[in-house]
């Protein structure tokens, strides 16, 4: 009886085998002839069960799947189907999660409704998947254009303003101040200076997306990523101790120009000082 079970399973599973290859086959077949008819929807349709049910065939058929993506997602697109078309490319990050064609692509759609915080996210993913893809690294540089503000470089270039800065900052730390929130980082350039002062507990907070993940690459080049502690959050939503574990000693802001108060930063220092900052004795 061991023998005669053991033969029944294998044969089940034999047949299930030959069935998912037909199936695989057929769809494949269909998917081709709606690519030839121009009918993106179903071709995707067919394409996400082929590589649902054939994840081998994940890199032979890519480049056609991506094909058919984009079609599809211009068709949605036109037609305003917004929701359609994001989870179309949700479901194709799913599977191609680490493709900088289809993040560039995703990027693009965002951009062009405005979404430019977002769009640059999937921009800078794609570069770093890919830093070669010209495409890529032409869009993020073209949506940090309109994000970052012309003033910060105009801060960044201001020598005697980060020299002053940094004395403020030494002096703090020298006098006692060892924990650190830094917000509205932008760069990250106080943060760095708060930790080659010496304090021993650094924390940014950012809000823009795209600042955040500059601050995060200028952090690594200077070799200080696992030094500061880079949150993208805005200061009024930190939360002791789900964010940062303690109330700091010290709260830098480089956020001081014509949008001082449009910005909020009076808001968020008054917060910084009643629910982060260490109180006076």
């Amino acid at each position: 009886m061991p023998n005669s079970s053991s033969k029944f399973h294998c044969s089940h599973r034999g047949d299930r085998e030959a069935s998912r290859r037909e199936l695989v086959s057929r769809s494949l077949q269909s998917a081709y002839h709606c690519l030839e008819d121009q009918d993106f929807g179903t071709a995707y349709a067919h394409y996400l069960l082929v590589l649902n049910l054939a994840p081998e065939l994940k890199s032979s058929v890519k480049e056609t799947f991506q094909f058919t993506l984009f079609k599809w997602a211009e068709e949605l697109d036109s037609l305003a189907r917004i929701q359609d078309l994001f989870n179309c490319y949700e479901q194709a990050l799913e599977l191609y999660p680490n493709d900088e064609v289809i993040c560039n692509s995703v990027g693009e759609h965002l951009f062009r409704m405005g979404f430019r915080d977002e769009a640059a996210g999937y921009f800078h993913k794609a570069v770093k998947l890919n830093p070669d893809f010209a495409d890529a690294k032409e869009n993020f540089y073209r949506v940090a254009n309109w994000l970052v503000e012309r003033w910060h470089f105009i801060m960044l270039n201001d020598a005697k303003r980060n020299l002053t800065y940094l004395k403020a900052i030494e002096n703090a730390v020298r006098s006692g101040c060892k924990s650190v929130l830094d917000i509205g980082t932008g760069t990250g350039i106080l943060s760095m200076f708060a930790k080659k002062a010496g304090a021993s507990s650094v924390y940014a907070c950012e809000l823009s997306k795209t600042m955040y993940e500059l601050a995060r690459d200028v952090v690594a080049a200077n070799n200080m990523e696992r030094k500061i502690n880079l949150l993208h959050l805005k200061s009024l939503d930190i939360e002791i101790p789900k964010h940062i574990p303690e109330r700091v000693s010290l709260v830098v802001t480089e956020t001081v120009d014509a949008g001082l108060f449009g910005e909020g930063i009076v808001e968020s220092l008054i917060h910084a000082w009643e629910h982060l900052l260490l109180q006076p004795k």
